[in-house]
């Protein structure tokens, strides 16, 4: 098994057609290689499908135009697919592929894929001198593009297509690697709407393969947007005098305002509440006054889910609130419960001695709670 194969030259050689196209092989074996596998195919930029409304001239009926931005992708063989103008997805096209296929009612509202793939074509003028032999044989290749309509369900064959060998060069046409560039809706005979999802496929965007990511000025930053947005999230990675680690929301003027950040030394500060899972052996206590009737809550972070399924234990203590009493009058505390609902049961009797005829009443009373939360050190933590 050999290697790639690197064109040598020496002095008065005489460089064959074979000789100038093995340069250029090479050279786009080489850039394929490198995009199949330092990068994760996809959208590089543009290439978003774009709809108009528009009105019939003839007719005065509406209707939208849909039209693929001029972007760039990769596809997964490593080559280059390059849509240099806007261009307008015709509905002969569409109805060609879909247009004897009747969906049912529960799938008529469902879009439809749209792909972009590879193609080679002639350039429509010839580029450079004419040869001297008089051949009539093309000296240029247009590597050029063709969008493609799929079928409901056909964005699931992007998820099958496989690259090819860790050697080879970027595919050429006839063969054909799709790029899902998004989803159109079909209504009444003309496009009605586009979608970047349907059916849990989504628009496939570029990525890069790293273990490291360095960055010259000593600050790294991760958004998720090209551009830096007000309201955005970002994280930023600085090193310096003050190294830490924030995370936080893009402000007006571009700078990261925090709502996390890790000093160096490991200290931890956050603008909001903190909550999560709690370790082995941990507490977590809540307390207030409740009366009969009323839901005891749970300590902040706990969830009746923990609860119903072990991973944490509620403790709760009820002591009864003495009521507001007339001179002379007495009080005993009759219940004061809580049950498998945290919902409270109180009640109070009173007493009045003093009053004639003399009588006993039964109320509704209050407790002063305690709640306590904690997860057993034996079950891992929770």
């Amino acid at each position: 098994m050999t290697g790639p194969l690197r064109p040598a030259f020496h002095e008065s050689q005489v460089l064959a057609a074979a000789d100038l196209s093995a340069t250029v092989e090479y050279a786009r074996g080489r850039d394929a290689r490198h995009a199949r596998y330092l990068h994760e195919w996809g959208i590089v930029e543009g290439l978003g499908l774009v709809a108009e409304p528009r009105t019939d001239p003839l007719t005065n009926a509406r209707y939208t135009e849909v039209s693929v931005a001029a972007g760039i992708a990769v596809d997964g063989t490593g080559r280059e697919v390059v849509v240099t103008d806007p261009a307008v997805l015709r509905e002969s096209d569409f109805e060609e592929v879909n247009g004897a296929y009747q969906p049912t009612d529960e799938l008529k509202n469902e879009p439809y894929p749209v792909f972009l793939t590879s193609a080679d074509r002639e350039p429509a003028q010839p580029a450079g001198p004419v040869s001297c032999s008089g051949s009539a044989t093309k000296t240029r290749v247009e590597e050029s593009y063709q969008l493609l309509f799929g079928r409901l369900g056909d964005e699931r064959l992007v998820a099958e297509q496989q690259p090819p060998a860790v050697g080879d060069p970027p595919a050429d046409p006839p063969a054909r690697w799709l790029v899902l560039l998004g989803y159109v809706h079909w209504t009444d005979g003309h496009f009605s709407g586009v979608e970047t999802t349907a059916r849990g496929v989504a628009v496939r965007y570029a990525g890069v393969r790293a273990d490291t990511v360095s960055a010259r000025s000593g600050t790294l930053t991760l958004r998720t947007g090209t551009e830096a947005q007000e309201g955005k999230p970002a994280l930023v990675v600085s090193g310096g005098d003050t190294p830490n680690l924030v995370f936080g929301l893009y402000q007006g003027s571009g700078t990261v305002a925090p709502l996390m950040t890790v000093a160096a030394n490991g200290n931890l500060t956050i603008e909001g509440s903190f909550s999560g899972r709690m370790p082995a052996g941990s507490t977590l206590v809540t307390s207030g006054t409740a009366t009969d009737g009323m839901l005891l809550p749970l300590p902040s972070g706990i969830t009746p889910e923990q609860i119903a399924d072990g991973r944490v234990v509620i403790h709760t203590q009820l002591t009864p609130r003495t009521p507001p009493l007339p001179d002379g009058a007495l009080y005993s505390p009759v219940e004061a419960t809580v049950d498998g609902d945290r919902r409270v049961r109180c009640r109070v009797r009173l007493h009045n001695p003093l009053v004639t005829p003399a009588k006993v009443v039964e109320q509704p009373g209050a407790v002063d709670f305690l709640v306590v939360a904690t997860v057993p050190a034996t079950n891992g933590g929770g």
